[in-house]
């Protein structure tokens, strides 16, 4: 009976440990948060989430956490088929995703800007006048404006070669709501990533694209990356650009207008983490946390805007309410 009695101690000791993962996962000998966190999708949030993620395993180092970028669509469809634990998204979430399941939180924000070749022949008389939304529609939609002259005003037939996005992504979806229409419909040679649309402005002078702030500006130097400009925007489309416009010559300054709100939203959006149900691994929780409390510390040192406190203050709660 003796011995029937520690078999049955043993047993109960051994199923309180298997039905209790959750805790013997986050714990560690000092207490640390131990576990792992897979991540995958939107360009525009890869940069900081791999900076929240080196300054988060400085405190927890028994977290494995790996990180890809892929663009938005994989981030959400890597979600909700649970091959990830968090999407890396950069738009808004659409009542569709929410039916399939798509929890999402907000983090922090950027914008989607206009990019041309720094050595581009008409980029004085760009800056001077600016583009408005209209000729922007005219080139990226319709396809009715098709050379830099006809962008300008002037005769001439200087090609204008026009690049997107290949990849289902949050910045070609916010580009097209901008302009009035989707990702599907926008015109141009199509290119992976935003490394991708970058480099392919970068290396042609009569180039025209889109990229993520991140992809335009170096943090460190805070200037605009060699060969990389900011097609010029005339956003009261009063034909010229005035000093309220120049909002483009660095990284603070372009951050600086989309929080005063100077520069539109769409294409300005908030970033997002999506996931397949609300998460509930601990180290998962526990990261997400970090980010909206100690993590936003590094917002604007990676080029980021961040969230107001009371929207920091939503998404907390959204993340602790049951």
């Amino acid at each position: 009976m003796k011995k029937l009695s520690v078999i049955a101690i043993v047993l109960l000791l051994a199923f309180t440990q298997c039905a209790s993962p959750s805790k013997k996962n986050i714990e560690s000998n000092n207490g640390q948060i131990r576990g792992y966190i897979s991540l995958s999708g939107a360009f525009a949030l890869y940069p900081i989430t791999v900076l929240w993620a080196d300054e988060f395993r400085k405190e927890n180092p028994g977290v494995k956490i790996d990180i890809s970028a892929g663009g938005a669509g994989k981030g959400m469809a890597d979600a909700l088929s649970q091959m990830v634990d968090l999407g890396m998204f950069s738009r808004e979430v659409s009542p569709e995703e929410i039916s399939k399941g798509a929890w999402f939180i907000a983090l922090t924000k950027d914008a989607v800007l206009p990019t041309i070749n720094a050595g581009n022949p008409y980029l004085s008389e760009l800056k001077q006048k600016g583009i408005d939304k209209e000729k922007l529609i005219r080139v990226f939609v319709t396809g009715e404006i098709t050379s830099w002259e006809a962008l300008t005003g002037r005769a001439g037939n200087t090609p204008i070669h026009l690049y997107t996005r290949s990849d289902a992504c949050g910045a070609a979806s916010m580009w097209g709501v901008f302009l009035g229409t989707s990702q599907e419909e926008l015109l141009g040679t199509g290119v992976f990533g935003d490394p991708g649309v970058a480099d392919a402005v970068k290396s042609d002078r009569l180039g025209l694209g889109y990229n993520n702030v991140n992809y335009v500006y170096d943090i460190t130097s805070r200037k605009k990356f060699d060969n990389l400009e900011v097609l010029p925007l005339d956003l009261n489309s009063n034909g010229s650009t005035d000093s309220t416009e120049i909002i483009f010559e660095t990284l603070d300054d372009i951050n600086k207008a989309i929080i005063d709100g100077i520069y539109p939203s769409p294409p300005a959006r908030d970033l997002y983490f999506v996931s397949f149900g609300k998460p509930t691994k601990p180290e998962v929780v526990a990261f997400i946390e970090w980010i909206l409390t100690k993590g936003q510390q590094y917002v604007s040192q990676a080029g980021y805007v961040q969230l107001t406190e009371e929207k920091i203050e939503q998404q907390m709660l959204k993340l602790k309410s049951n």
